[in-house]
């Protein structure tokens, strides 16, 4: 630990009750306070004394271990809301990391994601005891663009059978409305059907674990991981990547802007603060049309004069 900052731990104890006042995720919670963690252990001097060059070293430091551009952006991300937290709880005048500026990272990147044909395959390769349940998660995460922790988060009351409709409780401590179609809502209603009661009578939970626990965020990426690794046994275009329970909401993404989907309705769907971060789906619908032009100009006859 650091000289000068005999009250790391109290800092820090601070700052996570701070997070959990503003809603982040358990997950969020655990990274940032791993990262300031280790910011402050590298510190040699009071925290009232941290300037931006400190703070720059330290991510410069971080890079020169192997630290990517995003994993370098989650740092600072980190460090700038901590000194945020501490602001708000009259522990600090002013946020040092304000002003440093973002790695530049690739965004015109595509997400993986699953073409339709293997997107039916891996949902009907689902089967087992809870075959209703886990079908059910991965159509609202491919086909309602649900994210992993909106899926654990979920209630029975949040389910509207008379208007076909789902609330979800997204990212920011913010509800969305999604309308679903009718073939999602029939797999829902029998999901229900066979859900296992609750132990927690406080609260009513969509999604059950064997043990009648809410159905958890680890356990869901796991069955998810479980019927990606056998799908990549048989389809050689899988092998070597990286599939995770995320993808499912790429593809629903991906699959929405080559339907047509306009961007701002998209955006809404996904319940995303920024258009920004629904725009790299458009690069989708790019390069599909680059590939359709490459496959016309194919049949353009040689000797044309060029």
């Amino acid at each position: 630990m650091g000289q000068g900052l005999e009250y790391d731990d109290d800092y820090l104890e601070l700052f996570d009750t701070w997070m959990k006042d503003q809603g982040f995720t358990k997950r969020t919670q655990q990274a940032y306070l791993g990262d300031v963690r280790l910011f402050l252990s590298s510190m040699e001097k009071a925290l009232s004394t941290i300037e931006a060059i400190d703070i720059m070293r330290f991510l410069t430091k971080m890079r020169q271990g192997g630290a990517g551009d995003a994993a370098r952006n989650r740092y600072l991300s980190s460090i700038r809301t901590f000194f945020t937290a501490l602001i708000d709880l009259q522990l600090a005048s002013s946020n040092p990391s304000l002003h440093i500026k973002k790695s530049k990272v690739e965004k015109n990147q595509i997400p993986t994601f699953l073409s339709e044909q293997l997107l039916s395959v891996f949902l009907q390769s689902i089967e087992g005891k809870y075959q209703i349940r886990n079908v059910a998660m991965f159509l609202l995460m491919s086909y309602a663009g649900l994210r992993v922790s909106e899926l654990h988060r979920l209630n029975t009351a949040d389910f509207n059978l008379t208007t076909k409709s789902l609330l979800v409780y997204g990212k920011g401590r913010k509800w969305r409305l999604i309308p679903l179609p009718d073939e999602l809502v029939k797999v829902l209603n029998k999901a229900l059907a066979e859900r296992l009661d609750s132990r927690n009578k406080g609260e009513q939970p969509f999604f059950v674990s064997q043990f009648g626990r809410r159905i958890s965020i680890r356990m869901i990426q796991t069955i998810a991981e479980k019927h990606f690794e056998e799908l990549k046994k048989h389809y050689a275009e899988l092998q070597g990547k990286s599939i995770s329970s995320h993808k499912l909401r790429h593809t629903f993404a991906t699959m929405q802007v080559l339907a047509g989907t306009d961007i701002r309705t998209l955006q809404e769907l996904l319940g995303h603060a920024s258009i920004q971060t629904t725009q790299i789906y458009t690069h989708v619908a790019d390069k599909q049309k680059q590939e359709a032009m490459n496959r016309v100009t194919a049949f353009i006859p040689a000797g044309m004069g060029i």
